[in-house]
C-alpha cells in the first residue's frame, strides 16, 4: 500500500484549522516542543525538522536561536509557516529555511547535526520500502555525530481491535478562531489493518460560521502503528543506532505504560 500523508498536501482546511486545534498540544503532550528546542540546543548545530508543518515546533526553536530548515510536503501548512515568520523579527527570520518535498525520498544538499520529526509524521508513511527510503535519506543527511530524534506513539492494544472505536467521539474540545468561527473535532477509527499494522483514522472537523452556516469537514488517512523493537531494528537496518528511548518528553524512561515512544539514535 502507498502512503497518504494524512491528506495535509491535498485538502486546505487542513491547516486552516490547524493551529487552533493544537494550540494547546505542547500542554497536552507534555511540552514537547520544549523537548526539541532542547534537542536543538544540545546539538549544537543546524537542525532538519521534517514534517515541519505550521511551524509549531519550528518558529520557537528559532526564536529561542537556532538555525533551523523546515520540511515539508503541504504548500498549504508552509505557507502557514511563512506567515508566522512574518510576525517575527528579522533576526529569527534568518535562522529559518523553509523547503516543500517528500520526507520519503529527499536530497536537501546539506547535513545537519539534528534532524527531528516531531508529532509522529514518521507514522504517516505506512508502506516498509518508504520507511526504509525515508530513513535512508535521513542517515545521509545527518552530520558526523549527528542524531536523529523522534516520536511514535506507544500502540494501545484495544486500539488494534474493539470496535467500540469505530463510533465517532468527540477527541478535542470546541475552539473560537480569530475570524469568529467556531471548531469541534471528533473522530474514529474506519478500519482496522492488524495484519498490514495500520488503522485507518478519520477526523471529522465540525465548523460554525457567525452568520449560523455549518459544515462537516472529514480528514480520512492510514496511520502506521510501531512496536519497539520493531522500530530499533528498522533504524539498524537503514544505519541508525539507538543511543536513548524515552517514554514521555519529561525525559522519562520507556514502559510499557508510556504514551510514547521517543527515539534518539545516531548514524551506527
Amino acid at each position: 500500500m502507498s502512503s497518504n500523508y494524512g491528506g495535509y498536501d491535498s485538502q486546505a482546511f487542513i491547516a486552516d484549522l490547524y493551529d487552533a486545534e493544537y494550540s494547546d498540544l505542547g500542554t497536552r503532550r507534555g511540552n514537547d516542543v520544549g523537548f526539541y528546542v532542547e534537542c536543538s540546543r544540545m546539538a549544537g548545530g543546524r537542525t532538519l525538522e521534517l514534517g515541519c508543518g505550521t511551524g509549531r515546533v519550528l518558529v520557537p526553536t528559532a526564536v529561542a536561536g537556532f538555525e533551523i530548515t523546515g520540511f515539508d510536503l503541504s504548500a498549504f501548512m508552509l505557507n502557514k509557516c511563512r506567515a508566522k515568520l512574518l510576525a517575527q523579527p528579522e533576526v529569527v527570520r534568518r535562522r529559518v529555511r523553509l523547503v516543500q518535498g517528500s520526507m520519503v525520498d529527499f536530497n536537501i544538499g546539506e547535513t545537519f547535526s539534528l534532524i527531528t520529526i516531531p508529532f509522529r509524521p514518521f507514522q504517516h508513511i505506512v508502506a516498509s520500502e518508504e520507511q526504509k527510503s525515508c530513513l535512508r535519506s535521513i542517515r545521509r543527511h545527518l552530520a558526523p555525530g549527528g542524531q536523529l530524534v523522534f516520536d511514535v506513539f506507544n500502540p494501545r492494544l484495544d486500539r488494534l481491535y474493539d470496535p467500540k472505536y469505530t463510533l465517532e467521539a468527540d477527541d478535542l474540545p470546541e475552539r473560537q478562531l480569530p475570524d469568529g468561527r467556531r471548531v469541534r473535532r471528533a473522530s474514529r477509527l474506519a478500519g482496522f489493518h492488524r495484519d498490514l499494522q495500520y488503522n485507518d483514522i478519520e477526523w471529522v472537523y465540525y465548523v460554525n460560521y457567525p452568520d449560523g452556516r455549518s459544515e462537516r469537514l472529514v480528514q480520512a488517512f492510514p496511520m502506521r502503528y510501531y512496536f519497539r523493537y520493531e522500530l530499533e531494528h528498522l533504524l539498524e537496518l537503514c544505519g541508525l543506532k539507538v543511543v536513548d528511548l524515552f517514554g514521555d518528553f519529561d525525559g522519562s524512561a520507556f514502559s510499557a505504560d508510556s504514551p510514547e515512544i521517543i527515539f534518539v539514535t545516531s548514524g551506527a
